[in-house]
């Protein structure tokens, strides 16, 4: 009978038609306590909480009427386990303890490993850590290879959130190891999504979203629904890549694909509501967001409900005209600063958006109080509103100083915490801070270049997200994964102080050892200054574009100088592209093209006036992220000139800066229908990629 279940949790519901085929006929209290017991965890592993529990309470009381108190404990272990899943944590730990009480022997352990289990869905992984450690004990050198596996997947999920990574990859891979040698199939991949969360955790996001999308791929192959919580945490994981449009393909192929319980259906909806407005697809996420408003609403789920309620706001409030909203976000934004939460900042600042009047600037000034706040990305946020107050009083200073503050937040942010489910809000704040930063330092060349360096240096001088495990400190590693064990516990109604003081201590932790990073690692962070890039230009001439609030200025800086010229609109620019790039791949095809009249139409509103400043040298470009495609050679100034397209000022100076390898090689550049000759022509080397190459060789 113990066949039956390890089936439960293999394929749910081939034993769940075996358990009611059994039950449908006649049993005695040790069968029956068996099969009532595969059906309740049936149910449970389909989301029917409510199902199983009733189910399981008729196995115990079958189990207590065989008089064996192996089997006894055994049920109870389960039922206790289910009470926990079901939201009911304080009924299911007692059942648990009198199941532990009651337990000898390799029974014993069993039971030990589901209390742990428990101990750890609440988030208690310090109370888990000690009691899963005594079911290894009892399961090792036992034979059951299936229940030492589980047992070391919960031991690798408990080391990870307590931040020993590499103890926790290493009982996964034990795990794993042993569900081979016992030729379990499905219940393998939960190390699979367990070696993802290890990857996400270290901030190495690529891994992450491979893992599980392997893991689902293997729930498709054995015919298996993959469980709600891999496709959230892989959304989570693509919507953290910048991967937006892959996290709504997948989360819209799960709507069609599966029934949700009605808990999980509502924080599909929430997610996807989520990753719709990231998506701008306003109206699907406006639709998906109200959904899951009623659905927290009925279920009594309200800390759910306001975050729908907020993104719902968000959605409403970019798609049309707000005026109905001012009220509703108010209130939102009242409850969530009363709670003192995370998302605080982000609803004042919204609820300013929508006010008039004094309404607007004590809104941004609430969201402003919580830029002292421990966690790094909701500073963040409060910089943002600060900076927005400061231009409400016009305070142009007050604005520069606010968004250097909001953007060193962010740093922080990126480079410490790495939450994989606030990346992508991280990224938002710094498009916010950025625009109101760049408005108010437009008006002076340096103020400008300075700036651009700066917001350019948030998104491009980071240190590799992916670390070796063995550098990464406890704390951090184990804040990555508090965000996430914070909302599973409050998803089921559990207590979460404990969690939240955990969170606060981790934080404080995180920001301690933060100064403590190398002189080296903070150097190769500090975006260039302005000294140091007209330095080193030389002979050289920089030209850096920055998009500020739709138009294109210009800064030059040569010989000395920093000037600025405005060019085109970025829009009128965007629609030069398709048509260049039309005519370029009818050259490349041999048929005639007018390549001169779009190329002096894509000068003038690229560069515009600022072609006038130009010297008769090399030139280092750095364009805006749109314009790093754009076919330069096109441009009539850059005709019979070198020059080279590069990130930002800041990355060119550290290009050249680094030392060129002790054994330099040739660099050969080929292309497609070009003829080789001994000699060279000038025709065939007007291609960017021939005069980066030529300039990176005569720097050798």
């Amino acid at each position: 009978m113990d066949e039956l279940l390890v089936l439960a949790l293999e394929d749910p519901v081939s034993a769940q038609k075996q358990a009611q085929a059994l039950l449908a006929g006649p049993l005695g209290d040790h069968a029956r306590s068996y099969a009532l017991q595969c059906l309740g965890i049936a149910l449970r592993e389909s989301g029917r909480t409510g199902e199983a529990l009733v189910h399981l309470r008729r196995a115990l009381r079958a189990a207590v009427d065989t008089g064996a108190t192996d089997r006894v404990c055994d049920v109870r272990a389960t039922y206790g386990t289910t009470l926990v899943v079901a939201g009911r944590p304080t009924e299911g730990l007692a059942q648990l303890d009198l199941a532990l009480d009651a337990a000898v022997g390799g029974v014993a352990a069993k039971v030990a490993m589901r209390k742990a289990a428990a101990l750890a869905i609440l988030g208690r992984y310090d109370a888990a850590a000690p009691v899963v450690r005594t079911a290894l004990s009892g399961m090792v050198g036992s034979g059951d290879l299936v229940w030492e596996a589980r047992t070391r997947i919960w031991l690798a999920h408990i080391e990870m959130s307590r931040g020993r990574l590499a103890a926790a990859e290493a009982e996964a891979t034990r795990a794993d190891r042993l569900f081979e040698e016992a030729g379990v199939g499905v219940e393998r991949l939960s190390v699979v999504e367990n070696l993802a969360e290890l990857a996400a955790t270290r901030g190495d996001l690529a891994r992450a979203v491979r893992l599980h999308s392997e893991a689902l791929d293997g729930y498709s192959r054995a015919g298996r629904q993959p469980r709600f919580e891999s496709v959230r945490l892989r959304a989570n994981a693509e919507l953290a890549a910048g991967l937006i449009d892959d996290a709504v393909d997948h989360l819209r192929a799960h709507e069609r694909l599966v029934e949700l319980p009605p808990h999980e259906a509502a924080n599909f909806r929430l997610l996807l509501a989520s990753a719709l407005v990231a998506a701008g697809d306003i109206d699907a996420a406006r639709t998906e967001a109200a959904l899951a408003t009623r659905m927290f609403r009925h279920q009594g789920r309200a800390w759910y409900e306001l975050r729908a309620r907020l993104v719902h706001l968000r959605a409403s409030t970019a798609s049309r005209a707000s005026a109905t909203r001012r009220r509703e976000a108010v209130d939102v934004a009242a409850a969530l600063h009363a709670e003192n939460a995370q998302e605080g900042p982000l609803a004042l600042t919204l609820a300013g958006r929508l006010a008039m009047g004094a309404d607007r600037l004590d809104l941004w000034t609430q969201a402003a109080s919580y830029r002292h706040h421990p966690n790094a990305l909701v500073r963040a946020g409060a910089w943002h509103a600060q900076a927005l107050a400061r231009e409400e009083t016009h305070d142009r200073g007050g604005v520069l100083r606010a968004a250097a503050a909001g953007l060193d937040a962010i740093d922080e942010h990126r480079r410490l915490i790495g939450s994989t489910e606030l990346r992508a809000l991280a990224t938002t704040h710094g498009r916010d801070l950025t625009t109101i930063a760049l408005r108010h330092a437009a008006s002076d060349a340096r103020t400008l270049l300075r700036w651009s360096e700066r917001t350019r240096a948030t998104a491009l001088a980071q240190p590799p997200a992916t670390s070796d495990a063995a550098t990464i400190p406890a704390s951090l590693a184990a804040l990555r994964d508090n965000g996430r064990q914070l909302a599973e516990a409050r998803q089921e109604g559990a207590e979460t102080e404990e969690l939240e003081r955990e969170r606060r201590r981790l934080e404080r932790a995180v920001r301690a050892e933060s100064h403590t990073l190398s002189a080296t690692t903070a150097a190769q962070q500090r975006p260039a200054s302005v000294e140091e890039i007209v330095a080193a230009t030389g002979e050289t001439c920089l030209v850096e574009l920055v998009d500020v609030d739709g138009s294109l200025h210009v800064v030059v800086a040569h010989a000395g100088k920093v000037r600025r010229r405005v060019a085109g609109a970025t829009s009128e620019i965007a629609a030069l592209l398709g048509p260049a790039g039309m005519l370029l791949r009818r050259a490349a095809r041999g048929r005639p093209a007018d390549t001169g009249t779009i190329g002096k139409a894509l000068q003038e509103a690229v560069l515009g006036d600022a072609v006038r400043l130009l010297p008769d040298t090399p030139v280092v470009l750095a364009p805006t992220a749109r314009l790093h495609g754009l076919a330069w050679s096109l441009l009539p100034t850059l005709h019979d000139r070198p020059f080279a397209v590069v990130p930002s000022a800041g990355q060119w100076l550290r290009a050249r800066a680094t030392p060129p390898p002790r054994n330099a090689g040739t660099v050969l550049v080929a292309g497609p229908s070009l003829a080789s000759r001994s000699e060279e022509h000038t025709s065939e080397l007007q291609s960017p990629m021939y005069l980066v190459c030529r300039l990176l060789l005569e720097k050798k």
